[in-house]
């Protein structure tokens, strides 16, 4: 499969997975915008992206349901400058943070970034939530094999796990974006 993608993400890149949600507004939409601006980043590949799942909300079930994608990217970018790129575009796109958990158009959440481990005040590193989050990890095991430099996870155990509690559906195929394993060459 080759991966999608506009800039050459360069030697030295590495691998990240995040997560697209939304549930205001066009919200498959707004998960097409961000995969196109995600790509559009400088020395960065969309490699693969998962099926779109419709999820409940976890924190704050007061509000409409979600779209949930799990992309992995390489990248040449620091974490930080990729945190500010996600920021930048959940903004474009109409994301206000009035409500923690609350609605949005967009957002991106850094999952995992291949041999990073960190806890900032911006940013922590795997996400702290991941793990407990159906609508993270179900999407995520569909391009898990791209994990090169990741924590060794069993990725299955854990989606099935939370799959037992939080419901996660398919409404969408990936837009044209490879799926599953990476191609060895």
């Amino acid at each position: 499969m080759s991966p999608a993608g506009g800039g050459a993400a360069g030697q030295g890149a590495r691998r990240v997975f995040v997560s697209l949600g939304s549930n205001v507004g066009d919200r498959a939409g707004y998960l097409r915008a961000a995969r196109e601006a995600l790509a559009a980043l400088p020395a960065t590949l969309v490699l693969a992206a998962s099926r779109v799942y419709e999820t409940a909300p976890q924190e704050l079930a007061d509000q409409p349901s979600f779209l949930n994608q799990v992309l992995c990217l390489e990248t040449g970018l620091e974490p930080r400058d990729l945190l500010r790129q996600c920021q930048r575009i959940e903004a474009d796109h109409g994301r206000r943070r009035e409500v923690r958990f609350g609605p949005r158009t967009l957002d991106i959440d850094i999952l995992l970034y291949e041999g990073v481990e960190c806890d900032g005040r911006e940013l922590t590193l795997p996400h702290p939530r991941m793990m407990k989050r159906a609508f993270v990890l179900v999407p995520l095991q569909e391009v898990w094999g791209w994990r090169r430099g990741m924590p060794a996870l069993d990725l299955a155990a854990l989606a099935e796990a939370a799959r037992r509690t939080q419901a996660v559906r398919v409404v969408e195929e990936a837009d044209g974006v490879a799926q599953g394993a990476e191609d060895e060459p």
